[in-house]
């Protein structure tokens, strides 16, 4: 299989986020919870690197991975809407960039209890740093759809993307991991 497929399908799944280029698109609450995962590097490439490490696993982990922080992102979307916040919320959502990051360069595979632990803190900052961040016009219900949907899809994204490579494509994998652990750094240094 050549590299042209998998690229082409990322390409139509980040096509529809040019459409909300024009002002007044985010009102809606769905809108604004698909854009807000889109929007941001540092939520973007968490997203993705949990699918990449996602794919990275065995057995159950494939799957259980990426649905533990989808349920712990929402779980930490409810807090932030009801005004829970956390102290270095921000360092806390970099420093997932660049964990996430060096799991997937390092092919790391712990048990899959502490790999769900590390997954469902990670998603509970990103949550919780959605929920604070809710339109004051958008719907609660909404936004929450779209950012649990745009998550997933970027799990998917980056589990399809190792999952339809070739193996001999596992260093580029791992090259990614490297390459978001280091936006993580530059994100905490920032």
């Amino acid at each position: 299989m050549t590299l042209r497929k998998p690229l082409y399908a990322l390409a139509l799944f980040c096509a529809p986020a040019l459409a909300f280029a024009h002002p007044g698109h985010a009102d809606s609450g769905l809108a604004a919870g698909l854009i807000h995962p889109l929007a941001g590097l540092d939520h973007l490439l968490a997203m993705l690197a949990v699918g990449l490490w996602a794919s990275q696993q065995q057995g159950t982990a494939r799957w259980a991975l990426p649905a533990t922080f989808v349920l712990s992102l929402l779980a930490g979307g409810l807090l932030g809407f009801s005004g829970v916040g956390m102290p270095l919320l921000e360092t806390g959502i970099a420093g997932s960039v660049l964990a996430l990051g060096l799991l997937v360069a390092l092919a790391v595979r712990p048990p899959q209890l502490l790999a769900g632990t590390v997954t469902a803190l990670f998603a509970l900052a990103h949550g919780l740093a959605h929920g604070l961040e809710l339109p004051a016009q958008a719907s609660p219900v909404g936004y929450a759809a779209g950012f649990v949907a745009a998550t997933a899809a970027l799990h998917a994204a980056g589990y399809a993307l190792v999952r339809l490579l070739p193996q001999a494509a596992a260093p580029l994998v791992r090259l990614a991991g490297a390459l978001a652990a280091g936006t993580g750094a530059w994100l905490l240094a920032a």
